[in-house]
């Protein structure tokens, strides 16, 4: 997948003023600052205007590929459900909007909060590029979300709730608290993304335990609401390719002409999908004759075998990549 062209040539804009390997030398600045601020759950990460740049030009691309992704797993599963009005809690330079915006084109109103101002001026810029209006009238709050308590704001409920990344910043002891208060604030779904690592499927799976205890409704990835069957050791995850720019790649130091983002996601709603047999969670392994696949159903994890003899099945089966929905069997 590309980035759209607007939000490509925004980020192009407002970065052309700073030598590429200045970005990159910000780059590694910023994760060592990250690594050694990480018990402040990331405050001050962000500091100056060329940070906010160099930290667009390395994730923005890859975070906007993992809510994309997220996204239109979402809208396959809810396909008549249209969300007016959204909230993403820990928006950055508004990546998540950038997504939303390509994905439900009926979205007419956003709000952001983001804790840092640098970001949140970078993002006001940034919108300046898109075509939409709702995007350059979006409402940007500066929260820190690590030291607030949201459940004392004045924020009216939205119909698509975000979060992103985000989890991860938040202390143990608040981060349920967190979760419940976002679930509250979504009057249709509430979307979490974390890393696709195990420590990011954790916090994904504790939300998703929380949010049901609450009533909640797991649209995606699961095609069940009952008990998680990954085992300890292994963690559930996804990945979305998204091709680098020439930026991209001169910020990375990187020669592939691609980005792989693995990511861990849980969407929960008020409202039933559509049912679904269950979802492809690893490649599919293409065998002489037949295709084997590993799918999350309501039995627990399955292996899934379908052979060439089945004509229907295996064409369908050839289209299928890890993370899809599978319909049969």
């Amino acid at each position: 997948m590309l980035l759209p062209d607007d939000l490509k040539n925004a980020l192009e804009s407002e970065t052309s003023g700073t030598p590429p390997k200045e970005l990159a030398k910000t780059v590694l600045e910023l994760s060592d600052r990250y690594r050694n601020d990480n018990l402040s759950g990331g405050r001050g990460f962000i500091k100056t205007q060329q940070d906010a740049k160099a930290y667009a030009a390395f994730r923005m691309p890859a975070t906007y590929a993992a809510a994309y992704s997220v996204l239109k797993q979402v809208r396959e599963i809810l396909t008549e459900w249209q969300p007016n009005t959204l909230l993403d809690a820990g928006a950055g330079p508004g990546t998540v909007m950038w997504a939303a915006a390509e994905v439900y084109k009926g979205l007419k109103s956003y709000t952001l909060l983001e804790r840092e101002k640098s970001m949140i001026q970078l993002g006001k810029r940034l919108a300046g590029y898109s075509d939409l209006k709702p995007i350059h009238e979006a409402k940007w709050l500066e929260i820190d979300l690590v030291d607030t308590d949201i459940s004392e704001l004045d924020i009216s409920k939205h119909d698509l709730v975000m979060a992103s990344y985000v989890l991860g910043e938040i202390n143990e002891k608040q981060r349920n608290d967190f979760v419940k208060k976002l679930w509250e604030l979504a009057t249709g779904m509430l979307i979490i993304i974390e890393p696709g690592t195990p420590a990011g499927f954790a916090r994904i799976r504790e939300a998703r335990e929380l949010i049901i205890a609450e009533g909640g409704i797991i649209a995606a990835p699961c095609p069940h609401s009952t008990n998680c069957p990954i085992t300890s050791g292994d963690w559930c995850h996804f990945s979305q390719r998204i091709s680098r720019s020439k930026l991209h790649r001169q910020v990375k130091k990187g020669e592939l002409s691609y980005e792989d983002e693995k990511f861990s996601y849980i969407a929960v709603s008020r409202l039933e999908g559509k049912q679904v047999f269950g979802r492809v969670i690893r490649h599919p392994q293409v065998r002489k004759g037949f295709i084997e696949f590993e799918v999350c159903n309501r039995n627990g994890i399955e292996k899934k075998i379908v052979t060439r003899k089945n004509k229907e099945q295996y064409r369908l089966a050839k289209n299928l990549s890890w993370g899809d929905i599978m319909q049969y069997l």
